[in-house]
């Protein structure tokens, strides 16, 4: 494109921004941070931005800055090691009595993903439901498993549906390597046993009736209730901490001992994170105000819960987007 015909910016953000969300949410699949994440989009925006003139349209706009970004991701894991859950370290707590041990700092942790952030209620359903199976929290931590290859080829092919060709062609292989190395990358997951089933969606009546469950127990400190919400192998995991909790008594007797504390003490509010029902929490301070806490995001069957991953920092509150803070009467 000759200089005098080169697009506006305004004109460059009219045609890029559709793609923003679906890229963040490729960025988070391939890394597994959202930080991360949202610096890749940055940079393959500036990218597309300072190459926009030499753009020849030979694939469409949203392949062009897929490529942008994939190659971009693959890049920043050539720098960074595997993030992980504490599941994925060490075995679980033998006793429910267990102190948290706090995990040194050169742990990656794998992060979570506001729903909000990559979905709106304008979106078609159909479209929702695929995205969010694409970003449940069990599927992100099998994929820190695969190299940054196999995991741009499975998702490129099989989450975002690209063809061969064109997979080959935004990762400047053949279409023998792309399909050589997807059969690997389905292979390593069969393995690890991550199912095409997902947890129940978050938005089925199950689902709810058991968030809505989860955060009565908690608000109301019931033991009871809340064990008997929690399946027979039941998880609890709260990274940065590297103790988990395995078993349902084990996992009733830790929350009941060292989590649930008095009735009124917590406050929770209802929301969708990597494709599952979630609890934005907040505990009372001593004035009886409720401070920010964090999210726990539930994995659920039809009827019972399955683990329950807390992600204990207060700005994972705003990131959900609400409020840092709860009055009292709340």
């Amino acid at each position: 494109m000759p200089p005098e015909q080169r697009v506006s910016p305004t004109e460059f953000a009219d045609r890029t921004h559709p793609f923003r969300r679906e890229l963040l949410a490729h960025c988070y699949r391939m890394l597994g941070s959202l930080d991360d994440a949202e610096d890749l989009v940055q940079e393959t925006y500036l990218r597309a931005w300072r190459s926009y003139d030499r753009f020849e349209q030979r694939s469409s706009l949203r392949t062009w800055l897929y490529r942008i970004a994939t190659n971009a991701c693959l890049t920043a894991l050539e720098q960074r090691g595997r993030r992980v859950l504490p599941s994925g370290l060490d075995a679980a707590s033998e006793t429910p009595y267990a102190a948290t041990t706090a995990a040194s700092n050169d742990i990656e942790w794998l992060g979570p993903l506001p729903d909000s952030l990559i979905t709106s209620e304008s979106d078609d359903p159909a479209t929702v439901a695929a995205a969010r199976d694409s970003l449940r929290l069990a599927l992100i931590a099998a994929l820190q498993h695969l190299s940054g290859r196999q995991r741009a080829v499975l998702l490129l092919r099989d989450v975002l549906h690209f063809s061969a060709a064109e997979v080959a062609e935004l990762l400047d292989t053949s279409t023998v390597a792309v399909k050589s190395t997807l059969q690997r990358a389905r292979a390593h997951l069969d393995k690890l046993a991550v199912t095409a089933q997902g947890p129940a969606a978050p938005t089925t009546s199950e689902a709810q009736t058991l968030l809505a469950e989860y955060m009565a127990a908690f608000e109301n400190s019931d033991a009871a209730a809340l064990e008997k919400i929690l399946h027979r192998d039941a998880v609890i995991e709260m990274p940065p901490a590297r103790t988990w909790f395995s078993g349902k008594r084990t996992c009733a007797m830790f929350l009941a001992a060292q989590a649930l504390g008095e009735p009124g003490d917590w406050r929770m509010l209802p929301t969708i994170v990597n494709g599952q029902a979630a609890a934005v929490t907040y505990h009372r301070d001593a004035d009886g105000t409720y401070i920010a806490f964090g999210i726990a995001v539930l994995t659920t069957t039809r009827d019972r819960i399955t683990r329950i991953t807390v992600f204990g920092q207060p700005e994972w509150v705003g990131r959900c987007g609400f409020e840092a803070g709860l009055s009292a009467i709340v």
